[in-house]
């Protein structure tokens, strides 16, 4: 997990080449989507943190985007696999 604000548009740029990353989330709304959506290029890069992959944005409590990501938000609507943040133990 990495915040925009900790990272350049060239790493950034780097990063998604690599497929290091592969998904963004807003980290105010807790909802994660694919790093072309709409409503995610719209995000304030403040709010924005991103993803190697869907099971790290579940892990941290994210939820899919009903927009870029229509049936697994669908899925998670319908009771399906609710993304719970896992507390690690101190």
């Amino acid at each position: 997990m990495r915040h925009h604000a900790e990272i350049t548009a060239s790493e950034l740029h780097r990063a998604i080449r690599r497929k290091e990353i592969a998904f963004a989330g807003n980290k105010r709304l807790k909802i994660y989507g694919t790093l072309q959506c709409f409503s995610g290029k719209r995000m304030h890069p403040g709010n924005r943190i991103f993803f190697l992959s869907e099971e790290e944005a579940i892990h941290n409590g994210y939820r899919p985007c009903g927009h870029c990501m229509k049936a697994a938000y669908l899925n998670w609507v319908g009771g399906g696999q609710r993304p719970l943040k896992i507390q690690e133990a101190s």
